[in-house]
């Protein structure tokens, strides 16, 4: 077995953007495990590490001999290759490049592949004995410096590399011995360096074992796992002495944990006066540039404590940190009163008129239009769930009122609090809470672990902004393509679909919700008829359902709920959802009759394209009929009672439980009697009854597709 040694490659630079640092740790794994392939150095485990000051990778037994190479090489066409049964300049160059003689390569007749049609092509073979690795890494690695991505790289002297930021330092060891490395100006060694203000010296690494714990000695926690738990520590502890829990904003994680080599904490405050604002305005606030997080008070995420805590670099002079980190959050909040109080000066509902002057699309009109459309569409919603009169008045509200912070300074300077800002000038100013609240949550779900929003009244709402987006969309060809998707209709669909879903709105079709939305858009030029938009729409949301199924429940359940459903599956999707949820039940259960229902699936199937589906009545038989005749009459009028309609999971149960029967008993019917029998007067019937019986089966799924 070949030798192996643990290879490290560290690239020291001036300070990287925490977005850098996070790209760049995603993608190097991936980067040198290629160019190690490509070098053929077998190797083992790759472990990507780094801070703002430094990138590196430590991968595991690397071999200290490349493999040795023997393989066939296919060249030109025998016809290019030879004329007259002479070489061509073709097979000579083909020999030069694997470093053999002319006379060394062969003729072999080869198949089509992926890459060349069937016929004589000119075959060598390549012999080339392993190197030692120490010869290859220089240059590997100097392209696993070059290859690493940035969103924006530089240049700078008179150098052609380019890097996220200047390169000051390289340590490159295979083992304890250096590996010549030259990238952008600089040589490798082994002399690292530690923390900028905390231990600024150079030290040798001693061997890539060593690495990350001579760093901690040095006040630098290079695995962002590790550095990540010990600032989170920290800022819980923090929380606690302050007197509450910290904000869990994601973000806070992910970038704090990128901006620094050791995390300290320090505690800020600000003036009491300033909770007077609402609570996601403070919390911008301190997010925005600074990513502080905001303190909160145990149990209550709606109630902040007057502290905030900034994640340092260094907090060696917590005193000086706290001081220039008080007076940003003051000037910020300053700026955030300023804006609350101007904006209360004029009603929400005044600023209506304004939303004319933000344009949606230039062919789907302004802001106030789109506006507009969504009152007149959730009305109509409203009606269709059979709101009562005081609910349906605050959904008429709400729409009218969903857009028009838009236009407040606050959404102005901070875009992120559009929908809370809306709620927040709405509840002031005495509107009704269901009112204020679908404000903001009309918005809901923003991503997709978000929560849909969790009254009537807010859902209505969403639906109406969002089927009003697609519909216009999809209208004026802007339907997502591979490569782009600016007005993110791909979530628009999946936050409709979840709100149908989640809040059980049974009674909402998918496409009779497009056209109503289609209607509205009367006045505008669009591409596609209401046919067309309804049609491009269902395809498009079918896709969306079968993921949303295929994660409640598996790939295999969603795609045989869906090719049951046909059609139908967007006119009552909280139906289809029912359906699978059971039928997962089932197969997880693995029911003894599940093997039999596939039999007799695709048995059915088979029949219903020869067959008209009808529900024959017992008399339709005659007396001379086959035995089995009445059985088949009775199973299949029962799956059709039980089918009839699977609206609820404990629906689509009860007809599972009589799917079992009936699979089992038609399994045996069709294994003792010849149901298509031409010498039978009854074939006919029979037939009809047994189309009608898959029909039946579909309602629930098509159990051909589990398998």
């Amino acid at each position: 077995m070949a030798a192996t040694l643990p290879l490290l490659l560290e690239i020291g630079a001036e300070e990287l953007p925490s977005s850098f640092v996070d790209a760049a740790l995603a993608a190097l794994p991936k980067i040198a495990a290629e160019e190690l392939a490509k070098a053929r150095l077998s190797h083992g485990a790759v472990r990507a590490l780094g801070t703002p000051r430094r990138l590196a990778l430590i991968v595991n037994d690397v071999a200290t001999k490349q493999l040795d190479l023997d393989e066939e090489v296919i060249g030109p066409p025998e016809a290019a290759a030879f004329k007259d049964g002479k070489p061509t300049k073709a097979a000579e160059a083909f020999a030069a490049k694997l470093g053999i003689g002319v006379e060394a390569l062969s003729i072999v007749e080869k198949q089509a592949g992926p890459k060349q049609k069937a016929g004589r092509y000119v075959v060598g073979r390549r012999a080339e004995k392993g190197r030692a690795a120490m010869e290859l890494l220089g240059d590997t690695l100097a392209r696993v410096c070059a290859t690493i991505p940035f969103r924006k790289s530089m240049r700078w002297a008179d150098l052609d590399a380019t890097f996220g930021r200047p390169v000051q330092w390289i340590v490159a060891l295979l083992g304890e011995e250096v590996v010549p490395v030259d990238f952008a100006g600089v040589r490798s060694g082994r002399a690292s360096r530690g923390h900028r203000f905390l231990a600024p010296a150079t030290f040798d690494v001693r061997a890539p074992g060593s690495y990350v714990e001579q760093l901690r000695e040095r006040h630098v926690l290079v695995d962002r796992e590790d550095r990540t738990r010990v600032m989170m520590e920290r800022v819980d502890a923090a929380a606690r002495a302050a007197g509450g829990t910290y904000d869990r904003a994601q973000i806070l994680v992910d970038e704090n944990a990128s901006l620094v080599e050791e995390p300290g904490v320090v505690t800020g405050s600000f003036d009491r006066a300033f909770l007077a604002l609402p609570a996601a305005v403070i919390r911008a606030v301190a997010r925005g540039h600074q990513r502080y997080f905001c303190v909160e008070k145990p149990g209550n995420q709606d109630e902040l404590l007057p502290s905030y805590l900034a994640v340092v670099n260094t907090a060696n002079r917590p005193d000086l940190i706290t001081k220039g980190t008080d007076r940003v959050m003051r000037a910020r909040l300053a700026d955030a009163r300023f804006f609350w109080e101007e904006d209360q000066k004029q009603p929400l509902d005044a600023r209506y008129d304004k939303l004319g002057g933000i344009v949606f699309h230039h062919r789907l009109g302004t802001v106030k239009e789109k506006v507009e459309r969504i009152e007149r569409l959730a009305s109509l919603v409203a009606d269709l769930l059979s709101l009562d009169g005081v609910r349906k008045a605050e959904v008429t509200r709400a729409a009218r009122l969903c857009k028009c912070d838009l236009v407040t300074l606050m959404v102005g300077e901070f875009p992120e609090l559009q929908g809370h800002m809306g709620r927040a000038y709405a509840l002031a100013q005495g509107e009704a809470g269901e009112v204020g609240d679908a404000v903001r949550d009309h918005y809901k779900p923003v991503g997709a672990q978000d929560d849909v929003a969790t009254s009537d009244v807010s859902a209505v709402v969403a639906l109406a902004d969002r089927f009003d987006t697609l519909a216009g969309c999809f209208a004026v060809g802007l339907a997502p393509t591979g490569a782009a998707d600016p007005f993110a209709l791909r979530r628009a669909c999946i936050g409709v679909l979840r709100t149908l879903l989640d809040r059980g709105y049974a009674e909402l079709s998918f496409p009779d919700l497009v056209g109503l939305a289609y209607d509205g858009l009367a006045g505008k030029k669009l591409d596609l008829s209401r046919v067309e938009t309804v049609a491009k729409l269902e395809e498009f949301a079918t896709e969306r359902l079968r993921g949303l199924l295929a994660s409640a429940t598996s790939t295999q359940v969603a795609d045989a709920v869906l090719a049951g459903s046909g059609e139908a599956a967007l006119r009552n999707a909280v139906a289809v959802l029912a359906r699978a949820k059971a039928l997962q039940a089932v197969v997880d259960a693995k029911e003894p009759w599940l093997d039999k229902a596939k039999i007799v699936s695709k048995r059915l199937a088979g029949i219903s394209r020869e067959a008209q589906p009808v529900l024959h009545a017992p008399a339709d038989f005659g007396g001379s009929a086959k035995k089995d005749d009445a059985v088949i009459q009775r199973l299949v009028h029962d799956l059709d009672a039980t089918t009839g309609a699977l609206t609820s999971e404990q629906a689509v149960r009860a007809a599972l439980v009589k799917m079992g029967s009936v699979a089992t008993e038609l399994d045996r019917i069709f294994v003792e009697t010849l149901v298509n029998d031409p010498n039978d007067a009854h074939t006919k019937v029979r037939l009809e009854t047994l189309a009608h019986g898959a029909q039946s089966m579909l309602r629930i799924a098509d159990f051909s597709k589990l398998g």
